[in-house]
């Protein structure tokens, strides 16, 4: 059976902005986005500069976690 592959960091925003009961527009709002540039990253037609990550990740209160994937053995 495989693993179910883990979503991306792409993925897990957009489900902490859902899960947020904030509108985008205030989302925007409160990290100093604009509304065009946080809907074409909900939508996947943009990343986000480390700074606009960095302002999202406090304005929905969530800790972003890097690590490296395990190397397969063999």
């Amino acid at each position: 059976m495989a693993k179910k592959p883990k979503p991306s960091l792409t993925d897990q925003l957009r489900a902490a902005i859902d899960q947020s009961g904030l509108t985008r527009y205030r989302i925007a709002q409160e990290t100093g986005m604009s509304g065009a540039s946080l809907y074409q990253f909900y939508s996947g037609k943009r990343g986000l500069s480390m700074e606009n990550l960095n302002s999202l990740a406090e304005c929905l209160q969530i800790t972003i976690h890097v690590g490296r994937k395990a190397e397969p053995e063999g």
